[in-house]
């Protein structure tokens, strides 16, 4: 029901409910370059197809300003002026921007928003990298701590002219967010939303926990481990997500280091759970940057927050939080 391009980036979405017993509905398309689920319990099909076209406008909305993939966004704006002159954003793209910052200097730089002054080189559909010169050339623009907002009058400014902003890394924990805001005014109690690999539950699935199930790295058919859980936000950044193997045998993921502007090494995958996929998108990127040992000491210091790490030797590591789930043979 809503589908249209923007610019460069397509952004195609069908909504195709089915009622599996009672009043449980399921819709499902493409936005934000991922694919988008949404289940959830209503009293009528009117009412829940309502909810979902409205979820579904929010992601559109939202990627309109956030794409980089558009020369039309408020993100590309932002990436064109902002190296000469403070730009004012709306609300919305101001709160990403700020929350990306807050976790850069959580995690110390492990996440970076203006990554995208590197990550802007790499093609995974061609099957492309930059050269050792071109990232070092490049890493000179990475930097959270030159990104300068004021609340105040709302604007983003870069103390380095060619800093680009990338926000694939947080701006669908904010939309799942902003979708889940939506049910609820609309009186929806028990949902689940996901995008991706950022997913929200609303309420439990009418008197039990969800299960949710973390994938295994290595098999798209398989999880490591499943999670009984309600009403909180899972995110899972993953070096399979977008990936190509090079010549030398290397995995290529798009989860680079603002550091050495290469793919992050050490971790296949990071689950971080929380109250909002805003916090949790971030921080599962941040993790994977930071490493096993480094990362688990941040979440661990958090309140609310929990994580489970698959690293490149296929351990599982948890959070003090978290007691070792039930794990699951992934043989396919």
């Amino acid at each position: 029901m809503l589908s249209r391009v923007l610019s460069a980036c397509l952004v195609s979405v069908l909504l195709i409910p089915s009622i599996s017993h009672a009043e449980w509905f399921w819709y499902s398309g493409t936005a934000m370059t991922t694919r988008i689920e949404l289940q959830l319990w209503s009293d009528d099909q009117a009412t829940a197809d309502s909810a979902s076209e409205a979820v579904f406008a929010e992601f559109d909305r939202i990627n309109q300003r956030m794409t980089r993939y558009s020369e039309d966004s408020e993100l590309s704006l932002v990436n064109r002026e902002a190296g000469e002159r403070p730009v004012e954003v709306s609300d919305s793209l101001f709160r990403v921007i700020e929350e990306a910052q807050r976790v850069s200097k959580l995690s110390n730089g492990a996440f970076d928003i203006s990554f995208g002054s590197v990550g802007f080189l790499y093609d995974y559909r061609e099957l492309k990298q930059p050269t050792d010169t071109e990232v070092a050339e490049r890493l000179q623009h990475v930097s959270f701590r030159d990104i300068v907002l004021d609340a105040e009058k709302q604007t983003v400014a870069f103390r380095k002219p060619r800093m680009k902003l990338d926000l694939g890394g947080i701006a669908k924990g904010y939309a799942v967010d902003r979708g889940i805001g939506i049910l609820k005014a609309r009186g929806i109690h028990h949902a689940r939303l996901s995008a991706g690999g950022d997913m929200r539950l609303l309420g439990d699935k009418r008197g039990s926990p969800w299960v949710v199930g973390v994938r295994d790295p290595r098999s798209e058919d398989s999880n490591a481990v499943v999670l009984p859980v309600s009403d909180l936000a899972l995110s899972t950044s993953g070096d399979y997500e977008r990936f190509f193997i090079d010549e030398a045998g290397n995995r290529i993921h798009h989860i680079l280091s603002p550091e050495t502007g290469r793919p992050a090494k050490g971790i296949q995958s990071v689950t971080v759970m929380g109250p909002d996929a805003l916090t949790t998108d971030g921080l599962s990127t941040a993790v994977f940057v930071l490493g096993v040992e480094k990362g688990l000491a941040m979440i661990n210091g958090l309140n609310g927050i929990d994580a489970i790490i698959i690293d490149e030797n296929r351990d599982m590591h948890y959070s003090q939080g978290l007691a070792a789930p039930e794990a699951v043979d992934s043989t396919p």
